[in-house]
């Protein structure tokens, strides 16, 4: 009588295997179906305040002769502003640069930094060699500002409205082939 049991219990067993591929195959079908980008990760401070943060100025670098300031969130309500979290230790950083010193020739638009865990002497280097996008650049050392803003890894890039509320998250490198798609986000922000 156990031998009975057992029979279709090892069926199960054995039959269990194919369930899950079923399973899996139909999750991914739905994933699929959906339309939604498997490479963007929502953030729940979309729509939210920029988080409270004050950041000190990367010591040494200039612009036109004169010290580029450090930033807060106060710093960013009165027009639209990209914030870019970077490091000169981060190879997409490097690839992404030309278009954020691109995105800065624009007067509507103020691009800020926030270097994140670097070295200052690179930090300057960086943008010394690659051009500074930057009209304020805050060095965030510890990552703690960085993780206030959600940020899971550098580059990522937000869009900060004029009302100090952040509008869209890009993680990830900006590239051509997601720069004008970035770009209209951008422009869809109403202005002050």
């Amino acid at each position: 009588m156990a031998e009975a049991a057992e029979r279709p219990r090892s069926r199960f067993l054995f039959l269990l295997p194919a369930l899950i591929f079923v399973a899996l195959v139909g999750l991914f079908g739905v994933q699929l179906i959906s339309g939604r980008n498997p490479a963007e990760v929502p953030s729940v401070l979309i729509d939210k305040p920029v988080p409270i943060f004050d950041l000190a100025p990367l010591e040494g670098l200039q612009a036109n002769g004169r010290p580029v300031p450090g930033f807060s969130n106060q710093d960013l309500k009165g027009r639209v502003t990209v914030v870019n979290v970077w490091a000169s230790w981060c190879a997409p950083c490097r690839q992404e640069h030309p278009l954020l010193v691109e995105l800065a020739k624009n007067p509507s638009v103020r691009v800020v930094g926030i270097n994140q865990k670097d070295n200052p002497d690179n930090a300057r280097r960086f943008l010394g060699a690659l051009g500074n996008p930057y009209a304020a650049v805050g060095v965030d050392p510890n990552g703690r500002a960085s993780i206030d803003w959600g940020v899971y890894g550098v580059p990522e890039t937000f869009i900060v409205g004029p009302d100090g509320t952040i509008r869209y998250k890009h993680i990830g490198p900006l590239t051509p082939e997601n720069f004008s798609a970035f770009k209209e986000r951008l422009a869809q922000i109403p202005r002050a």
